[in-house]
């Protein structure tokens, strides 16, 4: 790892105002390492650096940053690996615009560990989250670490199906190291830095913004070999990280819902696009095969369709695939409200249907 006065040099040139990646990396193929930047002549260096960055350079508020961040790293379990850093990800350099930095919290090895990225809505349904929870439990079981963005609905299942598993999870973040969002994640943040690794390339206390999310999603994709994508709408971020998955060479898969469902259009495109179709883990499990740590694992087949049938329920028959209400449910099984009524709830205690928002009802498989 880098010393801490060469750290420092790193994080004076990634913390100045108006140095991005891009100009850093120009900085650094002209002068070599960042402490050679920094020790170019005055005149020089204030001809290659914008007019902030170099005013910044020697500024109270630049040198608190930089002692802030190095005291970070005091802490267990704290890193920050920078573009010279043997422990950087191999697959991140292989992208366009690999971050000079990066901060992490957690088990720094899992960044260089096969990895498949799972994502999808932040409003996913019932199926959707238990989708990514079981499918990335059955990655996990085969040895692959799971990478997502820690947001709610697909993510967050994702991260519990992972930690589930003999495998872990990275979570790749659109804040600061130091700042969780969404806050309601807090719990689940603090686990994954303990069984796997938080990871961000903003600097410390850096807020949610807009702006920053499809920024982290190429990080996302970028550490890993592949992408799921599980229910997205047609304008979502998770298109925003299936499209980087494909410039970065990356495969792509996704998951087929329901034609009625705006939270399929997305997979669905994708599938049009050329992305892999998925109905059961193998189907990614084959295409990494040559990936997995463990040539021949034993996998964890785990299919679309039910594989038990702990509940074996006519009114399953009649729901179908897709959210249905009580009247077309009565319609298409022919029951009286009552008995139907007290399926359902046998039924969802069972943990076979869902109760959705505005009285429907959806088959989980």
């Amino acid at each position: 790892m880098t010393s801490d006065a060469g750290l420092a040099s790193w994080l004076r040139l990634t913390l100045a105002p108006g140095l991005g990646p891009a100009k850093i990396r120009e900085l650094l193929t002209q002068y070599g390492l960042p402490d050679q930047v920094l020790s170019a002549p005055p005149r020089e260096l204030a001809q290659a650096l914008p007019r902030s960055a170099y005013e910044s350079l020697e500024s109270p508020a630049l040198d608190s940053a930089v002692e802030s961040a190095l005291a970070w790293t005091a802490g267990t379990g704290r890193s920050i690996v920078t573009l010279g850093d043997a422990a950087y990800p191999n697959r991140l350099l292989e992208i366009p615009d690999p971050p000079t930095v990066l901060y992490v919290r957690g088990q720094l090895e899992r960044l260089n560990q096969p990895a498949l990225a799972i994502v999808g809505s932040r409003n996913a349904s019932a199926q959707g989250a238990r989708n990514a929870e079981r499918f990335a439990r059955a990655f996990s079981d085969a040895g692959l670490t799971i990478v997502s963005g820690l947001a709610l609905g697909i993510d967050g299942a994702a991260h519990l199906g992972a930690l589930e598993g003999r495998g872990s999870t990275v979570a790749v973040l659109g804040t600061g190291i130091d700042v969780v969002y969404p806050r309601r994640h807090d719990k689940l943040a603090e686990e994954i830095a303990v069984r796997g690794a938080l990871v961000s390339e903003f600097p410390l206390g850096t807020q949610p913004a807009a702006g920053h999310f499809p920024r982290r999603n190429r990080l996302i994709s970028g550490l890993a070999l592949g992408c799921l994508v599980i229910e997205a709408a047609l304008e979502s971020g998770s298109l925003i990280t299936a499209r980087a998955a494909l410039e970065q060479g990356r495969e792509v898969f996704a998951i087929p819902g329901s034609i009625h469902s705006p939270l399929s259009k997305g997979c669905h495109a994708l599938i049009k696009a050329g992305a892999k179709l998925v109905e059961s883990a193998d189907d990614a499990l084959t295409e990494l095969a040559a990936f997995l740590p463990e040539a021949g694992a034993a996998r964890r087949t785990l299919q679309l369709t039910p594989g038990d049938s702990a509940v074996d329920s006519p009114l399953l028959s009649a729901m179908g695939d897709d959210p249905v209400d009580l009247e077309a449910l009565r319609a298409r099984a022919g029951w009286p409200t009552e008995q139907i009524s007290a399926e359902l709830l046998r039924l969802e205690l069972a943990g076979r249907i869902a109760t959705l928002p505005g009285g429907l009802y959806q088959r989980l498989h």
